[in-house]
């Protein structure tokens, strides 16, 4: 009987911790085969700096409140890369999991998650250390895995996301009906990076297509100059115009950063894309009366657990016992995965894929499901995410009217091993 730590990487999401309680619990119902429950704080670079939370150690209360609280608040995050050449990185993880009794490592995250839990899982074989090493899918981009999305269908995080812009855009829809004298065109930018899933999500919120919602995906590649002249069309026609944009839009250099994946954080930049193309419309000019407005919602797309979707909430959690499963079945080197079956209903199994096929994988919105127009999706696109979003509000606890999220105890397993400053803190150390 070995121990289990998890972890957490990248971006959160309004269900990641339901994914955190889904290994939890499984492991629990296997005492035998598992010792203490542990989780990384901060993701990899809690186990680089033996950084352990006693997940066995914590009131049950809380932990079952991990169902319901969104984002990484509970054990934290990162967006660490343990890159191939930092072998003392690779060396060090290998000698916590050994100093910790560690048999197991579960690791919730993206397509560069996978990537680390795959290197992990290697140096462990070599080094004779007996690790099993599985991932656990999440992403608000819905960019992890296959394209023909026969190995995971779509990722837990994305139902909530897709959740959140159709009921954003039902608000923004009013605001603009009754703003438009004055500003007839909104500018509304997504999340997604260079994939289009988040801003296609948008046309749930009008599926007969009453609005004047027009919707650019990076796959589309229309630029500045296309936008404006459909936007110039549409308010011929409606007097008024919604627009969705991808962060990722083709519109020249906005200042952006990269994380150390070589990820653009669009939300970071200098400038944000929104504004860009709203002061592009308006130094045109519109054929209008009024301006164009812009709005910008951030993270709050991927930590609002009131928009929660309640089917994301039970299919993360069900991808996390799933881990646990593919763990003592399988052995090291999976990914849990979700399957939707074939039928007019609704359903999904859940499954495993190779950790190798996971690592690093990008698949982008599916041209097929690109509208003849470019600036909308296809009714097979709605088909496809309309049963994700769910049916009912998700239940969350309330104190004095305000939510309530879990509070994990600062319980810590005793450090074993010498202090240690990941390889990339050091280059940053150096730098002037």
């Amino acid at each position: 009987m070995k121990n289990v730590v998890v972890a957490q990487s990248g971006g959160p999401t309004a269900v990641i911790n339901a994914s955190l309680l889904g290994v939890l619990e499984a492991c629990r119902d296997y005492p035998t085969s598992f010792g203490r429950i542990y989780a990384a704080h901060h993701g990899i670079e809690g186990v680089l700096q033996e950084e352990l939370l006693d997940l066995s150690a914590q009131d049950d209360e809380e932990l079952q409140l991990l169902r319901t609280t969104p984002a990484a608040g509970a054990i934290g995050t990162c967006r660490y890369k343990v890159s191939p050449e930092q072998i003392e990185d690779l060396e060090r993880i290998i000698e916590v999991f050994r100093a910790h009794a560690i048999g197991t490592f579960f690791y919730i995250g993206g397509n560069d998650s996978m990537d680390t839990a795959q290197k992990v899982s290697e140096l462990a074989q070599k080094r004779g250390l007996d690790l099993v090493c599985v991932g656990v899918p999440k992403t608000i981009d819905n960019d992890l895995g296959d394209q023909e999305r026969k190995l995971i269908d779509h990722t837990p995080g994305y139902g909530s996301t897709a959740r959140y812009w159709a009921y954003m855009i039902q608000n923004s829809n009013e605001e603009n009906r009754g703003s438009s004298p004055s500003d007839p065109v909104l500018v509304v930018q997504a999340m997604g990076r260079r994939i289009g899933f988040i801003p296609a999500a948008a046309r749930l919120a009008d599926p007969e297509r009453e609005m004047p919602l027009q919707i650019y995906l990076p796959e589309a590649a229309l630029g500045l100059p296309e936008l404006a002249e459909n936007v110039t069309q549409e308010l011929g026609r409606s007097g008024r115009v919604i627009v969705v944009v991808s962060e990722g839009l083709h519109v020249g250099n906005l200042g952006t950063k990269k994380d150390a994946f070589g990820h653009i954080e669009f939300s970071s930049s200098q400038i944000p894309l929104a504004q860009v193309v709203v002061n592009y419309l308006n130094n045109r000019g519109l054929p209008a009366r009024g301006v164009a407005r812009g709005q910008i919602p951030g993270t709050d797309q991927r930590n609002s657990i009131i928009y929660a979707s309640t089917v994301d909430l039970e299919e993360a959690y069900r991808v996390g016992q799933q881990a646990v499963k593919i763990a003592l079945a399988d052995g090291t080197g999976y990914m849990a995965t979700i399957v939707r079956e074939p039928g007019p209903a609704y359903t999904i199994s859940c499954d495993k894929a190779s950790l190798a096929e996971m690592a690093n994988s990008e698949r982008s919105f599916p041209k097929e499901w690109i509208a003849l127009n470019r600036i909308d999706v296809t009714d097979d696109f709605l088909a496809y995410v309309r049963p994700l979003i769910g049916e009912d509000w998700p239940r969350v606890p309330l104190k004095r009217g305000l939510q309530r999220f879990s509070r994990l105890k600062p319980i810590f397993a005793d450090k074993a091993c010498k202090p240690f400053i990941p390889q990339a803190y050091r280059k940053e150390r150096r730098q002037p």
